[in-house]
């Protein structure tokens, strides 16, 4: 049966059965909602307290749960467990009695643990805590392979739920008047502007963490984006409240119907939702720059098989010693680092090399932890685990490249440190000129000016100037097949002056396929396959994928094969129609007498096309050649001549061998080749080329080069290629087409264009709107900046940054 088959279900609130809403089993209606149970009892117990049974709290992240449609429960010691995802049910079945009690705080980090700061990686200390330059929740240096959620992204969840209807209630009533629904004139304006102080003043207090980081960049001399946030909301509330408490300390012309001055209490509350939302999108954004090491981390196995003379026994991973004897049998995964005593197997490192054709391990030759075992079984002794194995490398390589980033928002920031202080600084003077010299009353000209300087610096436009942008771009990107993973990877493509290839999966298809079948004179290319197809189909070599895949694609019928045997490391033998054939490399058909005579040139030359060649002989003689290669993509020659006309350096780094490397640079008009390189020598080669002062982009879509792609200035990583590569590059290309690159450089540059005039618009706004709040007016016009026309004027500057950020929508790539 197809799941669009089976009948739609629903959970019963009361005791978590899944029942069927066709079945005629009883059911209740409450809040507009239809709820199915298992029994008449259980409906009873929903009707008499519904409240009870409508949500849960999951007992991992906190969050609140809908019993009736939850998709994840345990049941635990009689007691029903609901959760918000999967990654928490498993995180309590894994753990449950640390979980069902309450939940636990969260895991203390390994001793030695350093935290920073994303935004500030120069921050680096030994506990949490903020960072003192630009209040964000610091992070551990290296994040655990068991990650759960997010402690303040789940804490500033709940803020929201809280804060975000109390905003809402007070906005709609203050625009009630605008909308023909006159709320004061209804319950009389004094107490108007009480209920909505009573609406406002909560979501402050639910918002605290943003006054105390606000706070603390005042203490720490590092003025930002909180200080104007909290300046700006602080400055709305006081004088809203002050407002209230005395009214007629404020000029006449300030007073409204029932003698009461206008309150600022909804752009408070509003302007801190805001803020919150902004948050929690980059708090889940800041949490998934950890996927990439977990993905890494992942590839190692939870346990390995130790052998020993009392026998054999699976042991956790983190118990092994160097000189372990370890079992490896077929279609797991290398647990560590180290060499073969005994038995052989073909193992894929293309996790480490990029090269897609599995490399054959016989006594002696060395494995690496985190690559995959083929058909065979081996013994391996340990020769480094921990720190030194050289998964754990590449992932102290990749945490280490990303927090060597700072976030485009730096450049507010940085603007910021400048800025507040000299909002704070007009907005005192003002004060003081009016005190001194203004029209009596004076106290009241002087508050209504300081706080019109505040209300109108306020930083909504320059908050909005860059994430609207990206928002934007990123949503342009999406529909072109280019996803980006944050602003800081548009701003630095649209600076690269280099661009860095990894051969397989990039610029080549990334997998084996039948490139030639070359047949002595006297044979048919279509008996050649025939033979070659009808011995690979009892191999499990991905080669023999490749051959069958060819003759597939011809249509040929196979004969069977007979006595089928494989020899390690040279090919593969079998009886097919009573003819002794053999498929393998130039030592197989020396082992079986077969003098290759001029094959061997042919071999050669094909070997030079980067093809790996592979010989066929039936009865003691040579019938030909089969020639399998990792075939170049499709419009990839054009893709990269477009690149350089765009003035980019193209550089192709590959762990395959030269003469391959060499081949494949040759078609496609590539001079620069960094061949049979390590994902050590990738990432140095963006450091050298970053020496020479250029701006490095690396595109990618293996495990090996997920160094590499942190590392560079900007990664792209092809869509169609390992979870880590994409977790560690800043771009993706869904389709993985290299013209893609050149739709993202576009993007790139036309988002960074787009950035700088909001940023110069916010700026320029605040220059000419701050002088003109502090009163500039009055000496020549008699005319007061009220800050009923500051908060328009502050609204109407974010409305033009979204407009021009919307340009983006349009854009041609």
């Amino acid at each position: 049966m197809s799941p669009d088959s089976l009948p739609p279900v629903t959970r019963d609130p009361v005791c978590g059965m899944t029942v069927d809403p066709d079945a005629g089993k009883p059911q209740a209606e409450h809040g507009g909602r239809v709820f199915h149970f298992c029994c008449a009892g259980c409906r009873d117990k929903f009707v008499a307290a519904p409240e009870e049974y409508l949500s849960a709290e999951d007992p991992v992240c906190g969050m609140s749960v809908d019993r009736a449609t939850a998709r994840h429960m345990v049941k635990h010691e009689g007691q029903k467990h609901y959760f918000c995802s999967a990654r928490c049910e498993e995180r309590f079945t894994a753990e449950p009695e640390a979980f069902a009690s309450g939940r636990p705080a969260p895991a203390p980090a390994p001793e030695g643990a350093l935290y920073t700061c994303p935004m500030d990686p120069e921050i680096v200390q030994d506990h949490p805590g903020d960072c003192p330059i630009c209040g964000m929740a610091l992070e551990p240096m290296m994040p655990s392979a068991d990650a759960g959620p997010n402690p303040e992204l789940a804490d500033f969840r709940r803020r929201l739920w809280i804060a975000a209807p109390l905003a809402a209630a007070v906005f709609v009533l203050e625009m009630g008047s605008h909308l023909g629904l006159p709320f004061a004139d209804w319950i009389g304006h004094r107490a108007f502007g009480w209920v909505q102080a009573a609406l406002a003043t909560p979501v402050l207090w639910i918002c605290r963490p943003f006054f105390r980081r606000a706070w603390n960049s005042v203490t720490n001399r590092s003025p930002n984006m909180w200080t104007l946030i909290g300046l700006g909301t602080a400055a709305a509330w006081i004088f809203s409240i002050v407002a209230l408490l005395a009214p007629g300390a404020f000029p006449e012309a300030m007073r409204g119907p029932g003698g009461m001055v206008p309150v600022y209490f909804e752009a408070a509350a509003v302007i801190l939702v805001l803020v919150l939302v902004g948050q929690i999108m980059e708090l889940s954004a800041r949490e998934r720059t950890g996927d990439a090491i977990r993905a890494l981390m992942s590839l190692a196995p939870k346990t390995a098989r130790r052998v020993t003379e009392e026998g054999e026994r699976d042991v956790p991973l983190d118990s092994l010693k160097t000189g372990d004897i370890l079992r490896v049998r077929p279609g797991e995964t290398v647990p560590a680092d180290g060499e073969v005593t005994e038995g052989s197997s073909s193992v894929d490192e293309s996790m480490l090399t990029g090269e897609p054709i599995p490399v054959e391990k016989a006594p002696g030759t060395a494995v690496t932890g985190g690559t995959s075992n083929g058909s065979g079984s081996f013994l391996m002794r340990v020769g480094a685990v921990g720190a030194d194995s050289t998964l754990q490398r590449i992932v102290e390589m990749v945490a280490k490249a990303q927090r060597s980033r700072a976030p485009i928002q730096a450049l507010a920031d940085r603007v910021a440190g400048y800025f507040v202080p000299a909002v704070v600084g007009i907005a005192l003077l003002a004060f003081l000129l009016w005190m001194v010299f203004g029209p009596e009353p004076g106290l009241s000209h002087a508050v209504v000016a300081a706080v019109s300087v505040l209300i109108i610096a306020c930083p909504c436009a320059l908050g909005l100037a860059t994430p609207m942008s990206i928002m934007v771009a990123t949503g342009r990107g999406a529909h072109a097949g280019v996803l980006i993973r944050d602003a800081e990877a548009l701003e630095r493509f649209a600076a690269t002056g280099a661009l860095v290839f990894d051969k397989t999966g990039t610029l080549t298809e990334g997998r084996p396929s039948l490139t030639d079948v070359v047949p002595v004179e006297g044979e048919a290319e279509a008996d050649l396959l025939t033979l070659a197809a009808a011995l690979e189909r009892g191999s499990e070599h991905p080669l023999a994928a490749a051959i069958l895949a060819g003759a597939e694609a011809q249509g040929l019928s196979l004969p069977p094969a007979e006595d089928f045997a494989a020899v390690t490391g040279q090919g593969v033998t079998a009886t097919i129609a009573g003819r002794r054939v053999a498929l393998g490399n130039a030592a197989l058909l020396k082992g079986e007498g077969v003098e290759p005579g001029g094959l061997t040139e042919t071999a050669a030359r094909l070997q030079a096309e980067g093809k790996t060649a592979i010989y066929i002989a039936a009865d003691g003689r040579a019938l030909g050649l089969i020639a399998v290669a990792d075939r170049v993509k499709e419009g990839a020659a054009e893709a990269l001549a477009a690149l350089r006309a765009e003035g980019l350096r193209l550089v192709m780094a590959t762990g395959d061998a030269r003469a391959t490397a060499e081949a494949v640079a040759k078609r496609l008009g590539i001079d620069e080749i960094a061949a049979e390189a390590s994902p050590e020598d990738k990432a140095a080669l963006i450091a050298r080329l970053q020496g020479e002062g250029l701006s490095v982009a690396m595109a990618g879509d293996g495990v090996n080069d997920a160094p590499a792609l942190a590392a560079a200035d900007v990664g792209i990583a092809m869509g169609t290629g390992a979870d880590v590569a994409v977790e560690s590059a800043g771009i993706t290309l869904v389709k993985g087409d290299l013209a893609g690159i050149l739709r993202a450089r576009r993007l790139a540059e036309a988002a960074m264009r787009n950035i700088r005039q909001n940023l110069a618009f916010a700026f320029v706004y605040n220059a000419a709107g701050v002088p003109l709040a502090a009163g500039l007016l009055y000496p020549f016009f008699g005319i007061v900046l009220s800050p009923v026309i500051a908060a328009a004027a502050m609204s109407l500057s974010s409305v033009s940054v979204i407009g021009n950020a919307l340009r983006l929508r349009s854009v041609k790539l």
